[in-house]
């Protein structure tokens, strides 16, 4: 406990030199303290922060019939002030004045209510006390925001939102799933010494473990053997995810594109990405789907609605993006494919594919359902048809089929990649490591590590187009790889 205290009080201080946002030299400092080892870590935390720091004004409120006995005791011959509130439900009115005053005027809270062993959901004097916090107030949580799934699974109404969260030991699942992850903030991982054994649930790749896992050719490869990716995308309609597909694959590094398309798309895919190939051949990988209308009833659009279906049934490995989910149920008629397969939807491809299938669960699900409990969606699509799922959102999940591995979770890139044609340079992307002779999950996480960082490269801090993504790729590539 002194080791979690003294990391979280170092974190506090060094947002306090910085300055917070609203206030450049705050001084009030808020601690809420529930009856746990969170409670007590805020606690002692608090004393360190007033014997280094005595112009600091802090204060703490404890929601509990009794507070941790020991870190109690420190922080008051430390000169903390705390103020005890019992917590069974009570109004916001009936809070003791002190209580509401010293949560009125805090500017920075440090958020001890609950720990990893608590539920869903802030009640009674808790909700009430958090609810009573400024807008203004920055944030850190202790180990996770209070009221905040531990599992990252379920969502709560009442939680608090945290600007910051200092951790112990290890990165929890409530961290890194979609659910959970917005209410954390920036994250810091304290280091406590613990030996830890057990399989993780959730995984997140780092930029330091791209080079190890990224196929970095070798003196005796050529084209062929750095991985040909065949692509069937785009239409006469949607032709650009053509270009955008094939302009990520030649910046990722293919050894070679071998491009199925209509006319339109072929011609702007050539003038964009000379070194694309518009003659059949073998492949090592197939990229199926962005920019596919299989409602296109045109000769052009039913002609590329049958080479998706006969890149589908190859047995090579795939990625399969956008309309080619379309395909599937038909697919799948009889079993899983045989070869290792991507699926890269997004919620409401998701939801749409799901519905297609609805051989389980509910015939329809809507995009609120996906989002609502999006592991628990992505296993569903993961089991029903024997494919990895990479799940896009602002935190990607990506789910293997077998339910023993643990799920992988990437969120790596600004808000600002949320734009038409990211997921077309995606697909495009996870392609290229398909062909290298990657798993669909490694080829997924790195994809989705490399992705956000090229957004990040493309123009950092301002907005981005998905073409620029593409083109930001190799560079992005090399810094990681150095």
């Amino acid at each position: 406990m002194r080791r979690a205290a003294r990391g979280l009080a170092q974190q506090v201080a060094l947002r306090l030199d910085e300055g917070v946002e609203g206030s450049t030299t705050p001084t009030r400092v808020l601690v809420l303290a529930g009856p746990g080892h969170n409670g007590g870590d805020a606690l002692l935390a608090a004393a360190l922060l007033r014997r280094e720091r005595p112009h600091l004004r802090i204060q703490a409120v404890g929601v509990a019939a009794a507070l941790h006995e020991q870190a109690r005791a420190v922080a008051e011959e430390a000169g903390v002030r705390i103020h005890l509130v019992r917590p069974s439900p009570q109004r916001a009115e009936s809070l003791p004045e002190a209580v509401r005053e010293a949560v009125a005027g805090a500017e920075v809270v440090i958020d001890g209510l609950l720990g990893i062993g608590g539920r869903p959901g802030l009640r009674g004097a808790m909700a009430e006390v958090v609810g009573k916090l400024p807008s203004t107030a920055y944030t850190f949580a202790v180990d996770l925001p209070s009221g905040t799934d531990p599992a990252g699974l379920a969502p709560a109404t009442h939680h608090v939102q945290a600007q910051e969260t200092v951790t112990f030991g290890v990165a929890k699942p409530v961290h890194l799933l979609p659910v959970t992850e917005g209410s954390v903030g920036e994250l810091t991982v304290v280091d406590l010494g613990l030996v830890l054994d057990e399989p993780p649930v959730v995984e997140r790749l780092e930029a330091s473990d791209v080079a190890a896992r990224w196929p970095v050719p070798v003196r005796m490869d050529d084209k062929y053997s750095r991985g040909v990716l065949g692509v069937v995308a785009g239409g006469e309609q949607y032709a650009g995810a053509a270009v955008l597909t094939c302009t990520a694959a030649v910046e990722a590094g293919a050894g070679m594109v071998r491009y199925v398309g209509t006319s339109t798309p072929s011609t702007l895919v050539l003038q964009a990405v000379p070194e694309a190939v518009t003659q059949p051949g073998h492949v090592q990988a197939w990229v199926v789907g962005p920019g596919l209308d299989i409602s296109d009833t045109s000769v052009a659009g039913r002609a590329q609605v049958r080479a998706a279906r006969r890149a589908l049934g190859e047995a090579v490995p795939a990625v399969i993006d956008a309309g080619g989910l379309d395909l599937l149920p038909d697919l799948l008629t009889d079993g899983p494919r045989a070869a290792p397969t991507l699926l890269t939807p997004h919620a409401g491809e998701l939801a749409r594919l799901l519905s297609m299938l609805g051989r389980q669960g509910p015939a329809s699900v809507s995009v609120d359902d996906v989002l609502a409990d999006p592991v628990g969606h992505a296993r569903r699509a993961a089991t029903l048809t024997g494919s990895t799922v990479l799940l896009k959102g602002t935190t990607t999940l990506i789910v293997d089929p077998d339910e023993t591995v643990p799920l992988r979770s990437q969120a790596d890139g600004p808000p600002w990649l949320a734009t038409a044609g990211a997921g077309d340079v995606l697909a495009g992307l996870c392609g290229v490591l398909l062909a290298a002779g990657l798993r669909p999950r490694d080829a997924g996480s790195l994809a989705a590590l490399v992705h956000g960082q090229a957004a990040h490269r493309a123009n950092p801090g301002g907005p981005v187009r998905a073409l620029a993504v593409a083109k930001a790729l190799a560079p992005t590539i090399a810094a990681l790889l150095a």
